[in-house]
């Protein structure tokens, strides 16, 4: 079975059990701070787990893409990904535990709807209780119904409960795994499980995570006003397991592009060195179609350095650095269908991957030379984009020693000081809903509509971020802007704030809204049913109108007098600006 028939049973398995089938939502997070990137296909739909109600009914199901950066020392093993995709379904007050086993159940073992998997190979735990909640016996009974009592285990919090950080949805979970030795385990005690499972003998394919409780500063404080079901399922890894494959490099989602680099290798490929470059070029990929480009700060940091431990790893093993956007054009043809973000802009996509690759082999050979001088590991890794186990092998072959507890020390001190500055800098970004931003998040709306009417008609918005102090916009334009256009755009934005024009929300089929030509951020997969919003008169004649899920004031009288405080250059072909309200 296919990677791509996997992802179709699943849908159309939940799809007959009344889910809505959600399209995956972008890569980058739209007004979340918490993270750079969705990691899960539950974080989306946060506030619907909280109790907002989803346009589309309350059991949802879809394929999600996911980008974890937490392990990326570790991509080349048989199992870790930076980028994988997430099948998922959810239940919003819907069904609990029950339903939810059943059909977990019954999708991995039907041959008829599902992966027809042997059952007397699955081995399932459970959450074992504490003073947050208690032991799930729940779970276990209705688990009986289908595998025998004895290959079911409790384990512990740091196992089996899920919750997306500190705050949010939490709850207990219960876990599927699966015998893949060749001859069958058979039943196992709880201590011969646990050894199965750290020597790879049992693989994790399924978790449902029973969210009925809520976590605030990393506490548990309650019960949440519903009970919600989140599944998860890695779509890489049921493959793998599929196709009797026993690293995910194998399976139909990599093998082509490990047949290609090892075609075109000089002499025997470095197998983890081949896994590096294919799992990064297809990241790479997934990331510039959600609209990522290269940058030294958070998710296009993320996105450069995908790119650059690929150029590095193809050094090593005498791959040509062309060949990367090769490799770039073979994932983008193989998820088209799947991600239609990757049909848009296709030159554009290449473009920034082939950029980037170029601009980097000329800091690699700098980068060699600094080393050669003797510079500092960490300058390396941050001014010159050199891994540290890059330079650590490098120094290995000249029997050089790294100080890798000096290194370690002052790249937790950069990343602290990173994530500190991400939390305030994402893209789509709010700080926070107070009055003061919802301000300037009305007024981000006008200063785009005065862009396109005074400067060109073809911008549109690449990214924003918005505090209680001032706006910030990025927007596609290849030149600086004159002190005229920007005197204009200022006059054209106050103009509208003097007639105190209203602001009205209103949900619709995204098909509609695209008719209507509400504005659409680049890169962002929107849902079958948007909220839009209009800026208009009293006569309904409307300045601005703009898929948007923020807050936002009802009169724009109240925003003040609007003035740009500073306009520059964003990255290649991206302006930003920088306004205040007074």
């Amino acid at each position: 079975m296919t990677s791509s028939e996997i992802r179709k049973r699943f849908l159309d398995f939940f799809a007959k059990r009344g889910h809505a089938i959600l399209p995956s939502a972008p890569l980058v997070p739209k007004n979340d701070p918490s993270v750079l990137f969705n990691t899960a296909g539950m974080q989306p739909l946060v506030p619907f787990l909280m109790g907002e109600k989803h346009p589309l009914g309350n059991r949802l199901a879809s394929c999600q893409k996911c980008v974890r950066t937490v392990d990326i020392e570790e991509v080349g093993n048989h199992k870790n990904l930076s980028f994988f995709e997430m099948l998922g379904n959810w239940s919003l007050g819907s069904y609990f535990k029950e339903e939810s086993i059943g059909w977990s159940y019954e999708f991995l073992t039907s041959k008829e709807e599902g992966l027809g998997l042997d059952p007397k190979r699955l081995y399932v735990t459970v959450f074992e209780g504490d003073e947050d909640a208690p032991r799930d016996m729940e779970a276990v009974e209705i688990w009986k119904k289908f595998i025998p009592e004895n290959r079911i285990y409790f384990l512990p919090k740091k196992n089996n409960w899920w919750s997306p950080g500190d705050n949010g949805p939490c709850g207990p979970d219960t876990e599927m795994f699966y015998d893949v030795t060749e001859k069958g385990l058979g039943d196992l005690t709880h201590e011969e499980y646990v050894v199965a499972d750290d020597k790879g003998e049992v693989v994790e394919i399924w978790n449902n995570v029973f969210m009925e409780y809520e976590k605030k500063d990393g506490k548990v404080i309650g019960k949440l006003q519903q009970k919600n079901v989140d599944t998860g399922s890695g779509l890489e890894r049921v493959t793998m397991l599929m196709q009797g494959k026993r690293n995910v490099y194998e399976s139909d989602v990599f093998a082509p592009a490990m047949e290609f680099i090892e075609l075109n290798t000089k002499g025997i490929p470095d197998e983890r060195s081949a896994r590096i470059i294919a799992d990064h070029t297809r990241s790479a990929t997934m990331l510039i179609a959600d609209g990522v480009v290269p940058s030294n700060k958070d998710q296009g940091y993320v996105l450069r350095r995908f790119i650059r431990r690929a150029v590095v790893q193809a050094k090593n093993i005498g791959f040509s650095y062309e060949l990367l956007g090769v490799l770039q054009s073979g994932f983008m043809a193989k998820y088209e269908d799947v991600y239609p973000e990757l049909k848009e802009n296709v030159d554009a996509q290449k473009e920034i991957f082939n950029k980037e690759v170029e601009k980097f082999i000329k800091t690699l050979e700098a980068g060699l030379k600094e080393f050669e001088k003797g510079t500092d590991p960490f300058i390396l890794a941050t001014t010159y984009g050199f891994p540290i186990e890059v330079t650590e092998e490098i120094a290995k072959e000249k029997g050089i020693t790294i100080d890798r507890a000096d290194f370690d020390q002052k790249m937790k001190a950069h990343q602290e000081a990173s994530r500190a500055g991400a939390e305030q800098k994402f893209k789509g970004g709010l700080a926070n809903t107070s009055e003061q931003t919802t301000r300037l998040h009305t007024a981000h709306h006008l200063l785009l509509k005065a862009l396109q009417e005074v400067v060109s008609p073809d911008i549109h918005q690449k990214g924003s971020n918005i505090t209680e102090e001032r706006l910030r916009i990025d927007f596609n334009f290849d030149r600086k802007l004159t002190e005229e256009e920007k005197s204009a755009v200022e006059n054209k934005v106050n103009e509208w704030i003097r007639q105190d024009l209203k602001v009205v929300k209103r949900e619709m089929p995204r098909e509609d809204a695209e008719k209507l030509g509400a504005e659409m951020e680049f890169g962002v997969k929107y849902p079958e049913v948007v909220s839009v919003y209009f800026i208009e008169d009293v006569n309904g004649n409307t300045v601005s109108k703009e898929f948007c899920g923020g807050p936002h004031v009802e009169r724009i009288g109240t925003l003040g007098t609007f003035k740009i405080q500073k306009e520059e250059a964003s990255s290649a072909g991206v302006r930003r600006i920088k306004a205040i309200l007074s």
